[in-house]
């Protein structure tokens, strides 16, 4: 083959320079600056869950329970949008330009939310910051991975989707303050609380600007130059600290570089060569996101419905879930780098999914209080973040470098339409029945999607812990 700018064969260690490098202050650096995006994502979450409330109220914005819902909807519908058109451009364009501009659409849309008049203003500043944290997921979860070494991978990786926990935490505590009548109206409470939901978006922002672009995305487009300069500073920093650095192998990776990948080439591997593992990840995505957005986006509007709470009372019935779905990742992370990630998967998946069936009985029935449900919840909740955080892992390990942040955006997309916005849709309709036993059945559907990804996890799942991520998924473009 004739040699272009275009098209090239090249040898590089890059990869296994990266997975080499043991870890170090840049690494926490790193996910500083890129972990925020789950912490942004959980803070809107729960900023609109809680001030639900609000929002119906004259105080607010006086929506009615279906449109509380159907902006839920939108939020996701643009999360879809964004994660597809973002997720191509960051396979196209790069990780480090693309994690820019979606975090300055969301922080931007989220301000302008902080401005609504009415329900369809609000509803298009969702629709925006939805585009923007659906970006934000596959420009982030493929840098992520890419930067970090594969024997840690995967803790990191669940730790950096449990900080979508820590914001919810945060959301849940500030909404309470804002609701309190601590010195502030009603009427303007809510549009601080997106006001600095946006204010740390910019922040975060500024952050961003000195991480690198991913050597792997240099190497496999041509620009090995560019990424060895990365890696040679990465290095350069570890080894100020002390700290020891092995030898790079004699084997290289051969591949042949090209400025974009086609969409006949990704399409032909996601449907022909990696038809197994696209239903993989299909049935962890859709099950993961049913669950969270049927329980998460909805339970203020239960414990309202159903249980006559307050709305200043209502941030707080979600906090114990935020701090139990962040806990969880964080205890349990390392056992998928160390016991591995099938057997955890499917343990997390399954226990997650039996443990919110038998919560279907006792809430139909009235047998149960809110403060016992949301004790129910809290501890499904522990085990179910590490199976929502492992499902974007997967995804991210079972497809090659070239398709990775298209094939994230791809089945978050299609989780999020079956389970993101389909859920709240039908779960709004169930509530507003005023019927337990219609809920509880909604729930249930939940369970047997949580149950069905556990088994497809045990029959095809593909074990990845400490191995390079060119090992588990070989690029399209290598030799």
């Amino acid at each position: 083959m004739s040699a272009s700018k275009q098209e090239r064969e090249i040898e590089t260690h890059i990869p296994e320079r990266m997975d080499r490098l043991p870890w170090s202050r840049w690494h926490v650096r790193i996910i500083t600056a890129l972990g925020t995006s789950w912490l942004l994502d959980g803070l809107e979450v729960t900023f609109v869950g809680s001030l639900s409330g609000v929002l119906e109220s004259k105080h607010g914005l006086s929506l009615t329970d279906p449109q509380v819902t159907a902006a839920a909807t939108i939020y996701l519908a643009g999360a879809v949008c964004g994660a597809l058109f973002f997720g191509h451009l960051t396979d196209r364009l790069g990780r480090k330009k693309l994690f820019l501009v979606t975090l300055a659409t969301y922080s931007v849309a989220t301000i302008c939310t902080a401005l609504s008049m009415n329900f369809f203003f609000f509803a298009f500043c969702r629709f925006f910051t939805g585009l923007g944290i659906g970006g934000e997921y596959a420009a982030i979860n493929s840098a992520v991975d890419e930067l970090i070494p594969g024997k840690v991978r995967g803790t990191v990786d669940l730790f950096v989707n449990a900080t979508f926990w820590i914001g919810a935490t945060v959301g849940s505590i500030a909404a309470f303050i804002l609701l309190g009548g601590h010195g502030l109206p009603l009427d303007k409470s809510w549009r601080y609380a997106f006001g600095i939901g946006g204010a740390l978006g910019l922040g975060v922002l500024l952050l961003r600007l000195k991480v690198p672009g991913s050597p792997r995305w240099l190497m496999l487009r041509g620009k090995e130059e560019d990424a060895n300069r990365v890696v040679d500073a990465i290095e350069l920093e570890v080894k100020r600290t002390g700290k020891q650095i092995t030898a790079p192998t004699d084997k290289k990776l051969e591949l042949t570089t090209r400025d974009h990948t086609p969409f006949s080439d990704i399409f032909k591997n996601m449907v022909g060569e990696n038809r197994t593992r696209s239903l993989l990840g299909l049935a962890l995505m859709v099950g993961q996101s049913f669950f969270f957005n049927a329980v998460f986006f909805t339970y203020a509007l239960i414990g309202k419905k159903f249980y006559h709470i307050s709305d200043q009372s209502l941030p707080l019935q979600l906090l114990p879930f935020a701090i139990a779905s962040f806990l969880g990742p964080l205890i349990l992370g390392r056992l998928f780098d160390t016991i591995g990630r099938k057997p955890m998967i499917t343990a997390t998946y399954g226990i997650a999914g039996l443990m919110l069936a038998g919560v279907c009985y006792p809430f139909a029935h009235g047998t149960i209080g809110l403060r016992g449900l949301g004790i129910c919840f809290a501890m499904i909740f522990f085990v179910a973040s590490s199976a929502a955080s492992a499902a974007y892992l997967t995804i991210s390990e079972i497809f090659p470098l070239e398709m990775r942040a298209f094939a994230i955006a791809v089945f978050y997309a299609i989780g999020t339409l079956i389970g993101g916005v389909g859920a709240p849709l039908l779960f709004g309709e169930l509530i507003s029945t005023g019927s337990k036993v219609h809920v509880a059945e909604g729930w249930a559907l939940g369970a047997a999607l949580m149950l069905f990804a556990a088994a497809m996890e045990g029959w095809v799942g593909v074990e990845a812990a400490g191995q390079s991520l060119e090992s588990v998924s070989k690029p399209l473009q290598s030799r």
